[in-house]
């Protein structure tokens, strides 16, 4: 079709591990000399808070939980609890690979969303959030549970890598605002493990490659997500069977 241009989305490779504390010192000592910090990072490190959304059927879990390859997940991000800066992120998935498209939006756009107000997505300027509207009114895509988590980033320009070491990952519960400030959280990790993240977009450096020698571990099928929505649903579960048996008592 004449005028009509389609950009095709540029996905780039994700590896996760699960690592030790110790194993994450001694790697960040090695790749410090040949990588760079991140210069949005407050002394190398900053707080990721998201907001996960999954449909009616909650089919964001249940995809990652059956390991379906082909899979999207929607959340809104925020950086050291601020609302300096608001993100709708969509991160598209095939195998082990990964895209990100994302939006900017306002503190009032994000509570008309909490609100369940979908309307203005429609006519909104990012063509994300329009797509946005689409599966919060049909697909019924809702706010379900919070992560967070600090982060610290380490990048190259050289085949786009970023090194990413995610420690003290929590799962917020019973609560889905992103600014509350009294929101309680618990950790779904052991307190001596770290996420590490390796992505990189067309190739990853031989150099960093020889620095990444992982003692043969294998890639691990992580999601942030599953982890906290699993900790506080099953809290959820938990409190309502403390509920249903001191009624029960009353009773």
């Amino acid at each position: 079709m004449a005028g009509y241009y389609y950009k095709i989305p540029q996905y780039r490779n994700e590896w996760k591990y699960f690592i030790s504390k110790w194993e994450a010192e001694a790697l960040k000592r090695r790749l410090e000399p040949f990588m760079e910090h991140d210069p949005h990072a407050v002394n190398g490190i900053y707080t990721i808070r998201s907001l996960y959304f999954d449909n009616y059927w909650g089919e964001a879990y249940e995809e990652k939980i059956m390991g379906v390859a082909d899979r999207q997940k929607w959340r809104i991000r925020i950086y050291n609890y601020s609302d300096s800066r608001i993100v709708l992120e969509r991160k598209k998935k095939w195998d082990s690979y990964i895209h990100k498209d994302s939006a900017a939006i306002t503190r009032e756009e994000y509570e008309r969303l909490m609100a369940g107000d979908y309307e203005f997505l429609l006519t909104h300027r990012e063509p994300l959030c329009r797509e946005f509207y689409y599966e919060c009114t049909v697909n019924l895509w809702r706010p379900k549970v919070i992560v967070d988590y600090e982060r610290e980033p380490l990048i190259r320009d050289e085949g786009t890598v970023r090194i990413t070491f995610d420690s003290d990952v929590r799962s917020a519960l019973l609560n889905t605002d992103i600014f509350d400030p009294e929101l309680p959280t618990l950790a779904v990790l052991e307190p001596e493990v770290l996420v590490l993240e390796v992505k990189f977009t067309e190739f990853l450096p031989g150099l960093i490659q020889k620095l990444l020698p992982l003692d043969g571990q294998e890639f691990a099928a992580i999601s942030k997500y599953t982890l906290c929505y699993e900790r506080a649903w099953h809290l959820t579960d938990v409190l309502a069977g403390i509920s249903k048996t001191n009624r029960n008592r009353r009773g």
